[in-house]
């Protein structure tokens, strides 16, 4: 069963000749579905390949205008799914759109960190960026009705949204496929890509950041139970980030003397991976770490509704000394708008010295009676 992915709107508005549209996401996601789909709803001649391949590799590392246009051919879209796999793609992908009349190119990484440091430079002001996370739950009220969403909510901050896991049946069937994706797919980009022999010191890391959802997380903290320096605990974050297994937030910090800003929080992309990267798949009532759960999944889902819809934003979260905190802050157009994120179904009111610091500021709390809207257009 297919689902419509709500990219692939924003890929056919993009699309346009000489202009390339890159497309970034976690591996399994759906990108290589959405490219398919892609071909099916346009009219014009499609070149789709893969950049394992060895025969498209050596064309599209060359560097050549004449190895390239014969590569090409005579299709006007080319579309290249897993374009981080190719030496110098950028300035290839350049090449193309700078030789060849009317193309338009296609390519898709599931690594940031390898795709868009070829291509930044070489297509400045040619491309189109867009990130592709798995199934959000715009997409899935495509597919079902309101009284199945909160049936399967559950299921999704256990087993999360890959696309795979919302199509198969059966708790098993799922927990054996999140559990292959961890153990063949999570770390492959960061271990070719990066010359990292050995995952153990990221199955750690990201083991230890599984427990501090929600909270702030000191980078020297984690060096020390890891045994490595500070700034190889940056840097294993940050690769993690690029590969969309994790996200961080920063501190909103108007007032350095009351509010925090020094540390981040991070989270997962997906509360499926998440999961079982501790083995963890137990039903809500034998967990306590629930209200995790449910901050990871609003979050994220909000992350997909403000790439899908184009809502320009930052996002931050915001606590003070004295320990007041908000979960979640954006910043569109100079309005900050606080959300705080509760599980259970308790009414708090805002803390008194985010009025007092922001007092135009908007804030609203959002639990599971009113999540939808929050997350869905």
């Amino acid at each position: 069963m297919y689902i419509p992915q709500y990219q692939l709107k924003n890929v056919l508005k993009m699309m346009s000749p000489q202009k390339a549209v890159l497309i970034y996401g976690p591996r399994r996601c759906g990108k290589t579905t959405l490219l398919k789909e892609l071909i099916k709803q346009i009219s014009e001649t499609t070149l789709f390949v893969s950049g394992e391949d060895i025969t498209v590799k050596e064309y599209l590392s060359s560097q050549s205008i004449e190895k390239l246009k014969t590569f090409a051919g005579d299709n006007k879209v080319v579309i290249i799914d897993e374009a981080q796999k190719i030496k110098n793609i950028g300035m290839n992908i350049k090449l193309i759109l700078d030789h060849i009349t009317d193309i338009k190119v296609l390519a898709s990484g599931s690594s940031s960190f390898d795709l868009a440091r070829q291509a930044g430079e070489p297509l400045t002001g040619r491309k189109y960026t867009l990130k592709l996370f798995p199934l959000s739950q715009m997409e899935l009220n495509q597919v079902e009705n309101h009284p199945q969403t909160m049936a399967r909510l559950e299921d999704r901050l256990i087993f999360g949204s890959y696309p795979e896991v919302i199509t198969s049946s059966g708790r098993q069937q799922r927990t054996l496929y999140l559990k292959e994706i961890v153990n063949s797919y999570l770390y492959k980009d960061i271990l070719e890509l990066e010359g990292i022999r050995h995952s153990d010191k990221i199955v750690r890391l990201l083991q230890l950041l599984v427990f501090q959802i929600g909270k702030e997380v000191s980078q020297t903290e984690l060096g020390q139970q890891l045994g490595m320096s500070k700034n190889t605990v940056n840097r294993y974050l940050d690769l993690l980030e690029k590969s969309f297994v994790i996200f961080r937030l920063k501190g909103l910090s108007r007032n350095p003397r009351k509010e925090i800003s020094k540390n981040s929080k991070y989270y997962f992309l997906d509360n499926g991976i998440r999961n079982a990267l501790i083995n963890n798949f137990n039903p809500l009532n034998l967990r306590d770490d629930a209200g995790a759960l449910w901050e990871n999944y609003i979050i994220v889902e909000r992350l997909k509704k403000q790439e899908y819809l184009k809502i320009l934003c930052n996002n931050y979260f915001w606590r003070t000394y004295s320990q007041q905190e908000i979960d979640l802050v954006e910043e569109s157009s100079g309005t900050l708008s606080g959300y705080e994120i509760k599980w259970s179904k308790s009414k708090t009111k805002p803390p008194a010295q985010w009025h007092a610091s922001y007092p135009d500021a908007h804030y609203q709390m959002i639990t599971k009676e009113n999540y939808l809207p929050f997350i869905t257009s």
